[in-house]
C-alpha cells in the first residue's frame, strides 16, 4: 500500500510544479511598487538566556536551572506618506486571549497610527504605550532583565489617543486620554469585586501627560509625566514620575522617581501581602531607580542598576509601612559585529525583599532574597 501512495504522489509533483512555475510568472509584488519597500521596517526582537537562581527566606527554600525566552516579538512598522504612519507588535511571551475591554489580546502590545497634523504637532490613535515618564520605561522590555516593582506590575499598553506637541527643537509635550484596564474589572477579579463593594466606573479612564526635555546640547536629558486613572467607580491612581539623564562620551547616566498613590491597589504588592479575598486600598509607592553605563571599547560595556521600591498600605493605620524592596543588577555586553546590535551578556540579578515587623507578625509573611545568575543574548535584528 505504501509503495502506491509514493507513485502516486510521483506523479503529482509535475502537476504541483506546473501550477507553481505559473502562479509566480507575475510577482506578487510589481517591480514598481518595490520602492514602497523603503518605508516598510519589520524588526525580530529576542532575547534568550541560561539562567540560574536561588530564593533564600521564610518558606523560600530552592533552587532553579532553566533555558529562558524573556523576550521574543516581532514588529512592524511603515510610512504609508509624509503624514500617515503606523506600528504593530506582537510579543510572542503574553497571553494571545481577546480582552473584554480593548477587544485585543495581551500578545498585541503596539497597533496604532500616526498622523503628522503640523510639523509641531503628531496624533497617535490605537493600542500603544502610555505616555509614563522615566528611564526604566524608555527602555524596552527587550533590555530590561528586572524591573522595579512599579513598572514589573504596571499595565503599559493600552487603547486611546495621544497628541504630541514639539514647541521647540528641544522639548516635547505629549498627552493622551486612554482606557486604564484591557479587561472588564469584574474579569480581572471576579467575585472578589461584588465582595469588597466595587463598581465598574462607566468609563475606565486614564489621562497621562508627559514632557520630554533636552539640555546642553543633548548631554542632560528628561521625562517627567504625571497621570491620574479612574480604575473602579469613585476610586484611582495618581502617578508622578521625574526622569533625568546624563551623557558625556563613554558614559551615561540615568535616575528615575516614582510616586503613585492608589486608592485601589493596581500594583497587587500590597493586596498579596493582606490575602486573595481583599483588595488593598490607601497604597502608596516610592521608588528610586539608578542606571549607569560605561564603554570601555566598542564591543565591551558595562552597566549597573540599583533599585529600591518601599510600599505603604493601609493596614494597622493608613500609610503604614509594608515592605521595601531593593535591587542591584551589575552587567556586562559583548557585541561581535560592528553594524549589528546583537550582543552577548552576563548578568548578576539580586532582590531583596523585607517586610515590616507589624506585617511580619499579622499576615505571617517572611523577608527573603532572591540571587539569579544569567548569560545569553540580545538581539533587536531589523530584517526589512
Amino acid at each position: 500500500m505504501f509503495k502506491y501512495v509514493v507513485i502516486f504522489l510521483f506523479f503529482l509533483i509535475p502537476v504541483f510544479g506546473t501550477s507553481q512555475t505559473e502562479s509566480l510568472a507575475e510577482p506578487i509584488i510589481p517591480i514598481e511598487k518595490t520602492r514602497l519597500l523603503k518605508n516598510i521596517n519589520i524588526t525580530f526582537d529576542l532575547r534568550a538566556e541560561f539562567e540560574a537562581y536561588t530564593f533564600r527566606g521564610g518558606d523560600n527554600y530552592y533552587n532553579g536551572l532553566q533555558f529562558e525566552n524573556g523576550f521574543t516579538a516581532l514588529g512592524i512598522s511603515a510610512k504609508i506618506n509624509d503624514r500617515l504612519s503606523f506600528r504593530f507588535r506582537n510579543r510572542f511571551n503574553n497571553a494571545t486571549d481577546v480582552q473584554t475591554l480593548d477587544r485585543l489580546g495581551s500578545n498585541i502590545e503596539l497597533a496604532y497610527v500616526d498622523y503628522k497634523a503640523s510639523p509641531k504637532i503628531n496624533i497617535v490613535m490605537g493600542k500603544m504605550f502610555a505616555y509614563y515618564g522615566g528611564y526604566e520605561y524608555e527602555f524596552s522590555a527587550l533590555d530590561i532583565l528586572e524591573y522595579n516593582d512599579i513598572y514589573g506590575n504596571a499595565l503599559a499598553y493600552v487603547t486611546g489617543a495621544g497628541i504630541n506637541y514639539q514647541p521647540v527643537e528641544d522639548h516635547r509635550i505629549g498627552l493622551q486620554v486612554l482606557n486604564s484596564r484591557t479587561m472588564h474589572y469584574t474579569d480581572l477579579y471576579g467575585d472578589i469585586a461584588a465582595d469588597n463593594n466595587i463598581e465598574e466606573p462607566d468609563w475606565p479612564l486614564a489621562v497621562v501627560a508627559n514632557w520630554r526635555g533636552s539640555f546642553f546640547d543633548g548631554k542632560l536629558q528628561t521625562i517627567y509625566s504625571a497621570s491620574h486613572s479612574i480604575e473602579v467607580k469613585d476610586k484611582g491612581t495618581t502617578f508622578f514620575t521625574l526622569g533625568h539623564k546624563y551623557e558625556n562620551r563613554n558614559l551615561s547616566l540615568m535616575y528615575d522617581f516614582h510616586y503613585s498613590y492608589e486608592e485601589i491597589d493596581t500594583k497587587g504588592v500590597i493586596t498579596r501581602i493582606i490575602g486573595d479575598e481583599t483588595i488593598a486600598r490607601k497604597v502608596t509607592y516610592v521608588e528610586n531607580w539608578l542606571r549607569a553605563e560605561y564603554a570601555f571599547s566598542p564591543r565591551f560595556k558595562g552597566l549597573l542598576t540599583l533599585m529600591t521600591s518601599t510600599a505603604y498600605g493601609d493596614l494597622e493605620t493608613e500609610r503604614d509601612h509594608a515592605r521595601s524592596s531593593y535591587g542591584w543588577i551589575p552587567t556586562f555586553y559583548f557585541s561581535p559585529f560592528k553594524k549589528i546590535d546583537f550582543r552577548f551578556y552576563l548578568a548578576y540579578i539580586g532582590r531583596y525583599y523585607d517586610y515590616s515587623d507589624y506585617v511580619i507578625d499579622t499576615y505571617e509573611v517572611s523577608s527573603y532574597n532572591k540571587n539569579e545568575f544569567r548569560i545569553g543574548f540580545i538581539a533587536p535584528l531589523v530584517l526589512l
